[in-house]
């Protein structure tokens, strides 16, 4: 079998670069003790590495002053199940977007079922972007917070968060933002776009393993707890700790994860965050316009380069998106996501709901541009199918 073309990195970046893989194995094999439950030397090195991930993390974001404040959980959908739930309160409205994926519409649901808040769900134009006057529209006397996506996973758009973040302050509204898919991809201020708070995962451009991500809460923000557990702390306290970063830890952090980032965020601002975006968008550029030339094929929200992310989602006249996808794995070794990506708002918006979502590519750090070239010409054959 030939290699691997893998087009599907807005799911999991892949491959990671080789000094993640050789720093999570060397550290697992010397340091794999639990961080801040002992004294022993193993024990605080592993803590030493915890927590300048968190000061690495905080200077990326640009969070604020204090570090602890960089929280560690399994992933971005475990982050906002925790900072939904927590800020979330009898009585509150919450406007939200229809660009969101389920790890934000469907803790939002689940409140709105049982009659805790009301939420609103606001329209993108035509190119794929919210418009912050409409946010300001929405937003009511009893609006607790806004919640948006930093970069649609299904169109690539990179939200206005900055306008967005504004609107948010001068309203006396917090303002979270999805960092799943702009975390480590683009540049990122959290104090000049004035985010109260940022979840984010590990798996995708900050080139960590699966089952580490987190969030970043500022200082004044305050999220009630959902949960309660170990911290490895004042184990005689009977009430979970209120401190960060206690506040939204619980239980033995997945060291191997928090290693793992520790490295790929190494390796990304090495390389420079913006360095990497701008090549991937050079080779986005020319994929996304063989692919728009393919007589047959439809693209959505796909009309330049400007505020996005190398993500493409098209379909091709008579197949099914899964059936195109099966083509592209079977026939040429090709990976791409298939579906509503866990996205079915933007589905609805666009059209493609009920025909069961999109052939969607996304570009990598190491995606080459030969792979590319075998992507757009096996589109143009599959397309040569078409009924």
């Amino acid at each position: 079998m030939s290699k691997l073309i893998y087009l599907d990195n807005s799911a999991t970046s892949f491959p990671k670069p080789e000094s993640v893989y050789s720093f999570m194995d060397h550290f697992f094999r010397n340091k794999g003790v639990s961080p801040g439950r002992s004294g022993f030397d193993a024990a605080l090195e592993a803590e030493e590495i915890v927590n300048n991930t968190r000061k690495m993390l905080t200077k990326l974001f640009n969070g604020g002053e204090d570090h602890n404040r960089l929280t560690f959980s399994y992933n971005a959908t475990d982050s906002l199940n925790l900072i939904i739930n927590g800020l979330a309160e009898k009585g509150d409205h919450v406007v939200t977007t229809m660009l969101e994926h389920n790890s934000v519409l469907r803790p939002l649901y689940v409140l709105e079922q049982k009659g805790i808040i009301d939420v609103t769900y606001l329209p993108f134009d035509n190119e794929g972007y919210v418009n912050p006057v409409d946010i300001s529209n929405a937003i009511r006397p009893n609006t607790k917070f806004v919640i948006v996506t930093h970069c649609s996973n299904v169109l690539g758009t990179i939200q206005p968060v900055t306008e967005i973040g504004k609107i948010c302050k001068d309203k006396g509204v917090l303002f979270v933002v999805d960092g799943s898919q702009g975390a480590g991809s683009v540049d990122l201020d959290m104090q000049a776009s004035n985010i109260d708070v940022y979840c984010f995962t590990g798996h995708k451009c900050l080139m960590g393993p699966t089952g580490i991500g987190g969030s970043y809460v500022r200082e004044g923000v305050h999220i009630n707890h959902t949960r309660a557990g170990g911290t490895g702390v004042r184990s005689a306290y009977k009430g979970h700790l209120e401190e960060y970063p206690y506040r939204l830890e619980y239980g033995t952090l997945n060291l191997l994860g928090v290693a793992g980032l520790y490295a790929g965020v190494k390796w990304i601002t090495t390389e420079g965050i913006m360095n990497i975006h701008e090549r991937e968008m050079n080779l986005w550029d020319k994929l996304c316009n063989a692919i728009k030339s393919i007589e047959g094929v439809t693209t959505y929200c796909a009309n330049g380069r400007e505020n996005k992310n190398p993500v493409l989602s098209f379909n091709v006249a008579g197949f099914e998106a899964g059936d195109v996808g099966t083509m592209l794995d079977v026939d040429y070794n090709i990976a791409v996501r298939t579906g509503l990506q866990c996205a079915p708002m933007v589905h609805q918006q666009i059209g493609t709901f009920d025909i069961h979502g999109t052939v969607r590519m996304s570009i990598g750090a190491f995606t080459k541009e030969e792979e590319v070239d075998a992507a757009i010409e096996a589109i143009k054959e599959i397309s040569s199918l078409r009924r």
